[in-house]
């Protein structure tokens, strides 16, 4: 196997491995959640514990983010230093052109709602917990600072395949103009 072969087929193992890890992690986050936020709501206390669950599932979905972008890089670098038809690889390429056309945007890499709604979740604790407004009102702009970057992060996560695609183009180009 020459170099360029193992390049690809390392590439499309990271891909996998990652994919699969972004699953496992979406679990082991939500796992760890709970565990945090059943233990604070059974300790009870102030309103401000109901923070180290939520860092939990900010932690988790930050990680499960890194992973999906960076297999998205990894795919459009495949489709365009890999893919020339007839003779390449073509998945990148198909999987790009079936994506779009799916009913109601297909599946959510992110698992975005999931997110927000363990986020919405560990705000119930406080309706036990005495609280001050102010107090309330903090840890509620903190939960809704972290539903803010889960909206933001799957809007460019719509976006990420067409500038990363656009991206890698230019650079092919650059480098065959003998440019780089």
């Amino acid at each position: 196997m020459n170099l360029r072969e193992s390049e690809y087929t390392a590439l499309r193992q990271t891909i996998a491995s990652r994919g699969t890890t972004r699953m496992a992690l979406l679990t082991v986050t939500l796992i760890g959640w709970a565990i945090v936020a059943a233990t604070v709501t059974i300790l009870g206390g102030h309103p401000a514990t109901t923070l180290f669950p939520l860092v939990v599932l900010a932690g988790g979905f930050e990680a499960v983010h890194a992973l999906h972008v960076g297999v998205e890089r990894i795919g459009r670098y495949l489709q365009v230093f890999y893919e020339s038809p007839p003779e390449g690889a073509m998945w990148e390429t198909t999987a790009m052109s079936v994506g779009p056309a799916l009913p109601g945007g297909g599946v959510d890499p992110l698992f975005t709602l999931i997110f927000v709604f363990a986020t919405s979740v560990n705000l119930l604790p406080l309706i036990v917990t005495p609280a001050t407004p102010v107090e309330l009102l903090v840890v509620s702009l903190f939960h809704a600072g972290v539903v803010v970057r889960l909206v933001r992060a799957r809007r460019a996560a719509t976006r990420q395949r067409a500038v990363d695609l656009e991206s890698y183009r230019a650079v092919k180009l650059r480098m065959s103009n003998g440019k780089d």
